[in-house]
Order: C-alpha cells, then structure tokens, then sequence
C-alpha cells in the first residue's frame, strides 16, 4: 500500500468548544505531532495491508519521512470536493519534487468514507486518504470544529502543515469556513 504523509505548522491558539470547557491549544511550529492512529482504506491487498479499512500508527508512518498534510471539515463537502482536494492530487508531482514524500488528507469520517471520496476524486497513489472517525488525533493537535449546531458533530478545522519526521514545520490554519491559505499552491510556495 501506497502510504502519504504531511507536516503541518501553525501558530498556537486558544478556541472554546462544545466539548472541552476552558483554554485549548492548537499544535504549533515546532511541536511534534501526537501519536494517534488513523484508518485508510486499502483498495488492493498487499503484505501487512488487507483489502478494506486498515489502521496506522502515526508515529511509524511520519518516522523519516517529510509529509505534506491538509485537512477538512469532511469529505464529499462542497469546498472540499471541487477546490482543496483536487489542488493536492494536481500538484502532487511538484511537492514531490520540493522533497515531500507523501501528502495526507486527513478528515473526521470513517475509512468507507475516505476511500470512497478518494476513488472518485482519483486520489490513489497521489494522495492519502486518512480517517480519524472519532476525531482523536484531530482532538489531541488542538485542530477539532465542533459543528453540531449544523448536524455535522465535531470535526476537523481546515488547514495545511508540513510534517518532517513528525515535527510540524509549517502550518496554515484557515478561521471559520474559509479557504483562502491551505491549498495546495500556497503550500508549494512555501516549501520554496
């Protein structure tokens, strides 16, 4: 199985939601990332990886490795279907070419979900399509939205980050619903 990672960095924030009472601080420039484990769905079968959804450890899949990661509220959604996904699968060669070797996306929704938007997106052997279901990861970074208010529950903030052997050294961390600094373009440009 083909494995995409990112590395993200970001400033350090404080944010009230639904689900935690007080101050939580975002992931930021410099930290590094926490362990968790995110589900991918694996589309063919291979050593160590069965058919369907498979679970990896964060910390074995950052080690050694430089990932460009980019996160979103959820798959299939409008913003994410027609803009930031297809930015990552297009211009995948050229952050490979900066030194990334895998790019993540990364989403509050289960494997099935992940690898459904993926086959129809194209994403495969381009970029990895990761679910945190529960929003564990995505809750430990600092980086959950709570949208229960909108019958989505809690999912992730929109952004970008570069991981290098799980250091964040690059984050972009868009404020309610926009999109304007987690694409791909702006992501490339940073790399140099």
């Amino acid at each position: 199985a083909h494995l995409f990672f990112f590395k993200a960095c970001s400033d350090t924030l404080s944010f009230h939601t639904g689900l935690f009472q007080g101050e939580v601080m975002t992931i930021k420039i410099g930290d590094k990332v926490p362990d968790g484990t995110l589900t991918e769905f694996i589309e063919t079968a291979s050593e160590g990886c069965s058919l369907g959804p498979n679970a990896f450890k964060v910390s074995e899949l950052v080690k050694g490795k430089k990932i460009a990661l980019f996160a979103v509220p959820g798959a299939f959604t409008p913003t994410c279907s027609a803009q930031h996904l297809p930015g990552y699968i297009e211009l995948e060669s050229q952050l490979k070419a900066k030194g990334v070797d895998e790019i993540w996306c990364v989403a509050v929704n289960d494997a099935f979900v992940m690898g459904a938007w993926g086959r129809e997106q194209n994403a495969q052997g381009k970029v990895r399509m990761l679910a945190d279901g529960s929003a564990t990861w995505t809750k430990a970074m600092g980086l959950e939205l709570d949208l229960t208010a909108r019958g989505m529950g809690v999912r992730s903030r929109r952004y970008s980050a570069v991981l290098e052997d799980g250091v964040v050294t690059l984050l972009n961390l868009e404020e309610g619903g926009a999109y304007e600094v987690s694409d791909a373009k702006t992501l490339l440009s940073q790399l140099g």
